[in-house]
Order: structure tokens, then C-alpha cells, then sequence
């Protein structure tokens, strides 16, 4: 039984193709010049193509390298975070020496290593609701692979509003998602997921982890939807879904519509709301506690200290005093996993930074009100306050 024909999602080329290529281009792109489809006028489009890339990290990485590598005219890179040695497993554009540079500054400078003659302009920023359609709309295309809710509605709406395509990737653990969201021609994340989740209800890359190699296989699906949008060629990923299971070594796709009772965005004011305003914290003194006095409770014996991430990383740094008890455990056993506690000692819970540390403390309160408390900035702030050190992680 052969599977039903559907017909493809024709679109014509993003822009017009700029000149003659230089005899350099001819022998530097010989390889796209013999492509039905591309050829010489396709590699002019390409070079005629200002595009915008949100984030230089897992995602970005691939996008920009195999972008810059196929010709595209011009490119801008906006990210507002720094290079650090975790990064190194997988952001595949920057290097060991990267370590504490603006990662925009790092991306565009691999890039002109690849091709000195790129046009790449790195903003070390973050992309904003006051700058957002300014960037939009002086760009022929944006790919989004930032790791936050908030940032894609914000180019999501940015989108919708300026009429510029959107080319938009994430991932998580094993697996990766990939789509193209162009209002003039199709739905948008808003048609798919109407809402913006909350932003602590999917654990990021640095608290979930994520598998090195997946960030390369999403990466270049978004760059290779780029390629064919600017072009003109194939069928964009348009009112689909692509996911792909790095375990099962398996990919597909969910096809979806636009939303007829879908509201048009008409202004960022909800994305601005996700942007810029936190959750509402408890006082200080009731749910957190800094480093300092978090040593003199233990030393006074007046707090027990309970680490909760995973043991392979008490292997980078760790408290001897502390217990070893994972946010899996406390979460699916509360008070029980502490085992046996002092009725008149606070528990002090601490993580690498303190995301992790305050879920555990929301569970804990769940089933009995006690002075419970989460370490501020975790482990790496306890090193620096108690004994002056940086932690690398």
C-alpha cells in the first residue's frame, strides 16, 4: 500500500539575487552552482540574503557555521551570555580559549576564520520587545535557537508582526523540534501552542542536560530550511512539525493549521510581560538563604545541608557536610528521602545555582511546613563566598 501523494508547500524565493559571482564564489560554491535549483542565481540569492540568527549556543552554532559556509550575504548574531566550559560539549563554534568571552563576539569571529571575507555583525545583547521589530524588519529571514520560553513568543510575535519568516528549533535531552513560521503563508507557534508556558515548567539545558550531538542534527535542519527558504527550493517545514528521537534514531512530523479562533498579535505587550517580569518570590529570609549564614546554621549544627543534584556532579565541587539526596528522590519521595532529620534543625537545600534547590523546596512544603530554605546561586556561590573560588561547571 503506497502512502497517500500530498502536495507540496511551493513558495517562491526570499529575495532577489544580487550580481555576478566574483571568480572566488564561482570556485568556493561550485558545489551548489551544479544543484537543480540552486545554481548560479540560487548562490546570488544567497549572497543577497540578510539574515538574523538569535543565539550562538547549541542551535546557533550549526546554523551559523553551515550559513556562513554556503555563501549567505550577511548575517547577524545577537546573544547576551558568555562563553563557559560546559558550553564546550556541544556549542562546536567556540573554543577552550572562548572561555569568558560574549559568545556573539566568539560566533562571528569562528566565522571569519571560515570565511574572512563573511559580513558578520555580533551583537552582545539580548533580543528585547524595544528592539525586536527593529531587527525583524531589517532582515530577509530569523532563525531562533534560544532555550527559553519567553525569547521565542517574543520572535514568535515579532514574527507575526513585521512579516518576516521564522525558522525555529529546540531541544531537550534526546530530542529536537524544528518548524517555519511565515504568517503570509502559513500558522504560527501561537496556531500550535497558543500560550506562553511558565517559565520554570520545562527544566533547561543546564538542569535537564542535553545529548552533545543533538544541537548539530536540529542546528543544520534549521540552516537547511533557511537555505531552501532564501532559495525557493523544496518544501519548507511550514504548518509542520519535524521532531527527531536521537534515541530511536527516528524522525517525524506533526502537521498543523492555522487557528481560526485564534486573536492576531497586534503588539508585544504579552511577550513583554514574559520578558521582564519574574515570579513572585517569597521574602528572602522565608525561602532562600545566602551562603555565610548557611555555614554558620550548619557549623552551630542548627541546619542540615542537602545537596540535590545528580552525584556525578558532587565530582566538581561539594560540600563534605552535606548530604547527597537527588531532586528525583525529593520529588517523588519528599520528606522521606531526607531520612532521619533533627525536629529543631532548618534544611538548607543547594544545587549547582539554585533552580533546582527551590523545586525541592516547593515539594517539601507540599507535605509538612517546616524552615526549609534554598541555597542563593547554589554551589558556585557557595564557593565563591566560603572559599574565594571560582567554579568552572
Amino acid at each position: 500500500m503506497t502512502a497517500p501523494e500530498r502536495t507540496a508547500t511551493r513558495i517562491p524565493p526570499l529575495v532577489e539575487p544580487a550580481g555576478p559571482l566574483s571568480p572566488r564564489e564561482l570556485g568556493r560554491y561550485s558545489r551548489h552552482l551544479s544543484l537543480p535549483g540552486i545554481g548560479p542565481e540560487g548562490q546570488r540569492r544567497l549572497r543577497a540574503a540578510h539574515v538574523l540568527v538569535i543565539g550562538a549556543g547549541g542551535l546557533g552554532a550549526p546554523v551559523l557555521q553551515y550559513l556562513c559556509a554556503a555563501g549567505v550575504g550577511r548575517l547577524t548574531v545577537i546573544d547576551d551570555d558568555v562563553v563557559e566550559a560546559s558550553n564546550l560539549q556541544r556549542q562546536v563554534i567556540h573554543r577552550t580559549e572562548d572561555i569568558g568571552r560574549p559568545k556573539a563576539e566568539s560566533a562571528r569571529d569562528a566565522l571569519l576564520r571560515l570565511d574572512p571575507e563573511a559580513r558578520v555583525r555580533a551583537i552582545h545583547g539580548r533580543l528585547n520587545p524595544e528592539n525586536a521589530l527593529e531587527l525583524f524588519a531589517e532582515h530577509d529571514l530569523v532563525l531562533d535557537g534560544t532555550d527559553n520560553f519567553a525569547t521565542r513568543y517574543l520572535s514568535n510575535d515579532a514574527s507575526e508582526l513585521t512579516g518576516t519568516p521564522l525558522v525555529w528549533g529546540t531541544i531537550f535531552r534526546f530530542s529536537g523540534q524544528a518548524s517555519v513560521f511565515w504568517p503570509e503563508h502559513g500558522p504560527t507557534l501561537r496556531d500550535l501552542f497558543p500560550d506562553i508556558p511558565a517559565a520554570d515548567s520545562v527544566p533547561s539545558c543546564a538542569e535537564g542536560g542535553v545529548f552533545g550531538v543533538l544541537p548539530g542534527l536540529v542546528g543544520s535542519t534549521m540552516a537547511n530550511e533557511a537555505l531552501k527558504l532564501i532559495c525557493g527550493i523544496g518544501e519548507p517545514l511550514i504548518g509542520r512539525l519535524w521532531r527527531y528521537d536521537a534515541l530511536a534514531a527516528t524522525a517525524g512530523e506533526l502537521r498543523f493549521g492555522r487557528d481560526p479562533g485564534r486573536e492576531p498579535v497586534v503588539d508585544l505587550e504579552e511577550a513583554t510581560v514574559a520578558c521582564g517580569v519574574e515570579a513572585p518570590k517569597e521574602p528572602e529570609e522565608a525561602g532562600r538563604i545566602g551562603s555565610a549564614e548557611a555555614r554558620a546554621l550548619s557549623e552551630r549544627g542548627r541546619a542540615v545541608l542537602v545537596d540535590v543534584r545528580e552525584p556525578w556532579e558532587l565530582e566538581i565541587a561539594s560540600i563534605p557536610s552535606a548530604r547527597s539526596v537527588p531532586l528525583g528522590a525529593i520529588e517523588a519521595d519528599g520528606w522521606r528521602a531526607l531520612g532521619d532529620l533533627p525536629e529543631d534543625s532548618a534544611v538548607v537545600l543547594l544545587c549547582k545555582a539554585g533552580v533546582r534547590s527551590d523545586r525541592a523546596r516547593e515539594r517539601l512544603l507540599r507535605d509538612a511546613r517546616r524552615d526549609v530554605r534554598s541555597l542563593t546561586g547554589g554551589i558556585i556561590a557557595w564557593q565563591e563566598t566560603v572559599h574565594g573560588e571560582t567554579l568552572v561547571y
